[in-house]
Formats: structure tokens, sequence, C-alpha cells
């Protein structure tokens, strides 16, 4: 019996739609993805930074590299992590400083839907 998967808006389908295409990349290639996951855990991992100011970074640079699924997976990682809305708003203020309309579009449109959506599933 196959499960149908019904997503409870659009940005939970986006993590979804994320999810299944890296387990079928993953079926394809699983030691390429073990040794993605481990540099990039090692990466994310508590040091001098934080978690939180690592995903808020991550966040930065998705945003201004235009990469969607990062921008709505990095949002989730600055939630997870602790961050207040002003701060992820912030942190997209300073990359629109460097990324200028593309960016600002993706911070008034996608970010602040991905906050909004990811803070329901919350509750």
């Amino acid at each position: 019996m196959e499960h149908h998967y019904e997503p409870r808006n659009s940005i939970d389908a986006s993590l979804h739609n994320y999810k299944m295409g890296l387990g079928a990349f993953t079926q394809k290639m699983p030691e390429l993805v073990q040794h993605y996951n481990a540099f990039t855990q090692a990466c994310f991992a508590e040091g001098h930074l934080s978690k939180k100011d690592k995903q808020l970074i991550a966040l930065g640079i998705s945003l201004y590299s235009q990469d969607e699924y990062c921008m709505i997976y990095h949002v989730k990682g600055c939630l997870d992590e602790g961050a207040t809305e002003q701060e992820i708003l912030e942190a997209v203020g300073v990359t629109a400083a460097f990324g200028g309309g593309a960016a600002m579009s993706q911070a008034v449109t996608l970010i602040q839907e991905a906050m909004t959506e990811l803070n329901q599933l919350k509750q």
C-alpha cells in the first residue's frame, strides 16, 4: 500500500519535494551523499560561531545565490536554532545590501512566506 503525502502548505510541499529528490539521489549516489552530509554536518557544528549564526549565514548565501530550496531549508534551520523573525529579517537585509533587488524580492516574498508557514507547522 502506497502512502499518499498531503502537504500542509506550500513550504511543507517544497521541503517534502526536496527530501524525496534527495532520497532518490542518495539511492543512486550513496557514497557521494554520505561524504557530502558528513562535510556539511561538520560545517554546521557548534564552534566559535553558534549553529544559529551559521544558519543565518547560510540563509544569506542561499538568498544571494537565488537557491529557493536552500532559502526554505535555511529559514527552517534558523527557526530550529532559535533565530527570531527580526534576526532573520536583519540577515536578509544585509544580503539585500549585496544582492540588490533579486535578494530583496525573495526576502519580501519567499522568506516571509517560509517563516509564516514554518511557524504554523510548529503549532
